[in-house]
């Protein structure tokens, strides 16, 4: 009989999450920053291990939401748990216990399900801190299993499988064995300039701005995308395109490169971008990044 099943990954922003993910799956399915809140949507990365098919879900890091983007991303993280086999905490062992953690927790267990604790990022600590870190939370909630892993080198990650092979309830497989994602090649030239965004503009920025695929065709042997990027104030729109465009170039070339080797053809990418104030208050704009709008 066949195992399969639904992983949840959640935590505070920046946790390692996507890089968790990709990690496990061997493949860049989630974009990385160094930035908080780059997950906007939940994404699967699926792994078969012999007669096991593991679905994680990676989501968006939990935090107190202002927008009503904002609040999409929250629920998305809580429905990834709620809807998921089993959960994983992942605590950012370097960051240690905060009061994000604390909550994130606190409303964790009060749904009364079971999960692990994983502390992600021990390759950046002295080891001799994570016990007492481990039982500081073990105080705040009984996890079934305490792990211990850096999703950046790999370390512990073999062990942390096991046991989520062993969580799985017998099923047949829901993706084929190839699958190693469910999300749309539209969306995912979107994340990828999304990244780009995070990689190469400050701070505000990013969180400013969001990315929609207006087009994806296969065509003479390549793949033509033009993609909008809507940002909410004029000053953002001047920084995205840079003196003579020296910007939107650079951006457009990077993103073009990493969708080259993703989807393992030519690309060519056009990008343009366009002022509209309040985007992050539309539900159109939201639902276009994979999340299911909040109404409120």
């Amino acid at each position: 009989m066949t195992k399969c099943g639904f992983i949840a990954l959640i935590g505070a922003p920046n946790a390692g999450k996507s890089t968790l993910l990709n990690r496990l799956t061997g493949a860049k399915l989630s974009i990385v920053t160094p930035k908080a809140q780059t997950t906007r949507a939940r994404v699967l990365g699926i792994l078969v291990r012999g007669e096991a098919q593991l679905i994680f879900v990676d989501t968006p890091g939990i935090f107190a939401p202002k927008r009503r983007l904002d609040r999409a991303m929250v629920a998305a993280a809580w429905d990834g748990a709620g809807e998921a086999d089993y959960v994983l905490l992942l605590v950012d062992a370097k960051a240690g216990l905060t009061e994000a953690v604390r909550g994130i927790v606190s409303q964790a267990m009060s749904s009364g399900r079971k999960m692990a604790l994983v502390l992600n990022k021990i390759d950046l600590i002295d080891r001799q801190q994570l016990l007492p870190l481990a039982q500081d939370l073990a105080q705040l909630a009984k996890f079934e299993q305490v792990f211990m892993i850096s999703a950046n080198t790999g370390d512990g990650l073999d062990v942390l499988l096991d046991f989520c092979t062993a969580k799985l309830p017998e099923s047949p497989f829901l993706y084929p064995e190839d699958d190693l994602t469910d999300l749309p090649d539209r969306l995912l030239a979107a994340e990828i300039v999304r990244e780009q965004i995070f990689l190469q503009t400050r701070d505000e920025v990013p969180y400013s701005a969001t990315v929609e695929t207006e087009s994806f065709k296969e065509q003479n042997g390549k793949i033509r995308i033009d993609a909008v990027i809507y940002v909410s104030r004029p000053g953002h729109k001047g920084i995205l395109i840079g003196a003579k465009g020296a910007r939107i170039k650079e951006l457009g070339a990077r993103a073009r490169t990493e969708l080259t080797r993703l989807l393992e053809t030519k690309v060519d990418l056009f990008l343009r971008v366009a002022e509209r104030p309040g985007w992050d208050e539309e539900a159109a704009r939201i639902r276009a990044t994979g999340l299911t709008d909040p109404k409120t």
